[in-house]
């Protein structure tokens, strides 16, 4: 199928592809539901959107129903899981096309899973990926600009993610959902639809919340609830979780149980120590790839050393944050290291002059196109006590060169075997 659509768009005229492409797109997503038996109709299934903290929020809700007794699958950016299986996300993109999610679903069915808490893209409602699934619920996070270039508009990258609150008024299950974030200026907007729960939820949800250097702490009702992930963002993607799972009778009790045991969210502001006889340092993996976002990494590490390692989004979009990227990593960090990520087919250098022309002319920065040495260098000049923020990537396992080539890749898997070896350089000779 991949060869096929490769050929057709080699050969075809772009403005006739163009055209025909969402019947296409429409047509594959009926095939997968049929191919697959409808199996939406046989499991709750509650879909999670916004601009950031969709797979942290995914990941967060799927281990609440868990620890409240419920067989759940997952699909995000991050991995799929179906029961105790764990599959990770190889395809560098959230809502896999070619009816994935229907097999997915499919799957989760077999196994016996009664809910599955499905990461929902823009890109994915563009191209009809969520047709054809019979959606019990919502939740939105935030929206902030992203894919403009691929969307035309902010207004239309907002139309596609408002067409997924659309599917839950339009779904047949019964109850239907919408939870979404009202401190969000967009909030409101997918709440407009006619379902039986309009769930809004917001800060000051909260009786108290307070941040730590590797949790958030909040209170709600008497009950301390206490979560192994840092920065507010984290704080609204939990209560998110929490807004919907109270809404099926999940008590505040089972939640704060559930949550104190919840695992690392692979490249979600996931944090690894240097091991023992090293330098101790603290690096960080994440996905920070808006200008939001990456505001909102650095802000969760104030009055800490910060050396800030990133590239930007890939090489033929989204361009013009590539300077606000630069200013931004100036503005929070003590030294950048700015390095190659995922160019496609555009001159990767020229990407990051692009961000550092957002700098000042005395801004402290390198620009070191290997990834692995930015890193390995971000690393030997922090000082003890201080934190190396890789971000941009989070699990993506390839970076992107030319014709769609790819180099296998893991920001995490580089971390750690750089600061190891930390160690073993300062072991005695």
């Amino acid at each position: 199928m991949s060869n096929f659509r490769h050929t057709v768009k080699k050969y075809i005229p772009k403005p006739i592809f163009r055209l025909f492409q969402p019947a296409y797109h429409y047509a594959l997503a009926y095939i997968g539901a049929v191919k697959f038996r409808h199996p939406s109709r046989d499991i709750i299934v509650i879909g999670i959107t916004g601009t950031k903290g969709k797979s942290t929020t995914t990941e967060i809700l799927a281990t609440i129903l868990r620890g409240a007794g419920y067989k759940t699958a997952s699909l995000s950016t991050i991995q799929f899981t179906y029961g105790d299986r764990v599959e990770r996300n190889l395809f560098k993109m959230t809502m896999p096309g070619r009816y994935f999610t229907q097999q997915f679903l499919r799957q989760a069915v077999d196994v016996g899973c009664t809910h599955a808490v499905v990461e929902m893209t823009s890109e994915g409602a563009k191209q009809f990926r969520h047709k054809f699934i019979d959606i019990d619920a919502l939740l939105f996070t935030n929206l902030t600009p992203e894919h403009i270039e691929s969307h035309g508009s902010f207004a239309k990258y907002k139309e596609a993610k408002l067409r997924l609150a659309a599917a839950v008024a339009d779904s047949p299950k019964r109850p239907r959902t919408l939870v979404a974030n009202i401190d969000d200026e967009h909030g409101q907007d997918f709440l407009n639809f006619e379902v039986e729960k309009i769930l809004p939820y917001r800060l000051n949800n909260l009786t108290l919340h307070s941040l730590q250097k590797d949790s958030v702490t909040m209170v709600i009702d008497n009950v301390t609830i206490r979560v192994p992930i840092v920065g507010v963002f984290n704080v609204y993607n939990t209560l998110a979780a929490i807004t919907y799972a109270r809404s099926i009778g999940i008590s505040l009790e089972q939640i704060r149980d559930a949550l104190a045991k919840l695992p690392p969210v692979a490249g979600r502001v996931e944090q690894l120590q240097s091991p023992a006889g090293a330098k101790q340092i603290t690096a960080v993996v994440d996905y920070a790839h808006t200008p939001d976002s990456l505001t909102q990494l650095y802000q969760a590490f104030t009055g800490k050393y910060i050396i800030g390692v990133l590239g930007n989004t890939g090489g033929g979009r989204d361009t013009w944050k590539r300077p606000e990227m630069g200013a931004i990593a100036e503005q929070y960090c003590d030294h950048v290291i700015l390095t190659n990520e995922d160019p496609y087919d555009e001159d990767p250098r020229s990407i990051l002059e692009q961000m550092q022309a957002g700098m000042s002319t005395d801004a402290s920065v390198d620009i070191i196109m290997d990834r692995r040495e930015a890193i390995q260098t971000a690393i030997a000049m922090c000082p003890v006590g201080g934190y190396v923020l890789v971000s941009g990537k989070g699990t993506d396992p390839y970076i992107m060169g030319p014709n769609d080539s790819r180099l296998e890749w893991s920001d995490a898997q580089v971390v750690k075997e750089l600061l190891q070896a930390t160690t073993n350089e300062q072991e005695p000779q």
